[in-house]
């Protein structure tokens, strides 16, 4: 199994990230895709690249909660290692007014600019979506130019959510422990994505899988999510496996 969302370069797991990186392995996860965050984390993510270079694919792009006061000098940082090349993607990037409206404006500009950048390289883009799918969708809608491939990041959203996003694009769904939580909806959108449109991932640490809540989250729990796929969708875990692999290799365009 891929997991094709993975943070195990932040700070939660400095005491024991080989570790990690093993019990991944023993539990059948044979790739991770490391998104960035923002300037600070790029030096640790790839370090952890290093280390595991055949092991994990990388990146590359601005959160939306990171884009504030500096965001243009930041995005400007981001760019130029961006334009080092070597990464998979660009994200995670996107928009989340979650927390804090302050800057919405300036988050849009942010995640246009980085589509473009996704759009001059061909290369696909992972989306950060937080109480902010009216803005994704408009960003879209009025964006100019051919759409990159994307992919929607821990994807929590309704059967109406995920038809409004499809109006715009053949675009893929990131599913993480949300689907495994008691009062997920996830149950009834599945079968509306598909199973040719899901990726595995963990968004590790956040977002631990039943029955590991509460806990620190970590990429050797992606079997529980896939169980859960597997049983919402009447198939088995070794088809949820093949067919989610499939579809990550084909996106991130790696050959694993």
């Amino acid at each position: 199994m891929i997991d094709s969302h993975s943070h195990i370069y932040l700070e939660e797991f400095d005491a024991d990230r080989s570790d990690v990186v093993a019990r991944a392995r023993q539990a059948g996860v044979r790739h991770l895709v490391l998104p960035n965050v923002d300037l600070d984390t790029v030096e640790p993510m790839m370090a952890l690249h290093r280390a595991f270079p055949a092991y994990t694919s990388v990146a590359m792009g601005l959160h939306p909660t990171s884009v504030g006061e500096n965001f243009r000098s930041d995005l400007a940082a981001v760019k130029a290692i961006f334009d080092r090349g070597g990464f998979v993607a660009v994200g995670e990037v996107g928009i989340d007014l979650y927390w804090d409206k302050t800057y919405r404006n300036e988050q849009i500009e942010v995640f246009d600019e980085q589509l473009r950048w996704a759009e001059r390289t061909g290369l696909p883009v992972i989306i950060h979506c937080r109480e902010g799918l009216d803005e994704i969708l408009w960003t879209f809608d009025n964006y100019g130019g051919t759409l990159p491939k994307c992919v929607f990041h821990s994807f929590g959203g309704t059967v109406d959510d995920v038809e409004a996003i499809r109006r715009r694009g053949d675009f893929l769904f990131g599913i993480n422990g949300i689907v495994t939580f008691k009062n997920s909806k996830l149950g009834d959108v599945l079968p509306a994505i598909g199973l040719d449109r899901i990726l595995l991932e963990t968004d590790c640490p956040y977002l631990t899988p039943v029955p590991f809540r509460g806990r620190r989250n970590e990429s050797a729990y992606i079997p529980h999510i896939a169980a859960k796929i597997a049983e919402l969708l009447g198939t088995t875990i070794d088809e949820v496996s093949a067919r989610t692999d499939a579809n990550a290799q084909r996106f991130f365009d790696i050959d694993i």
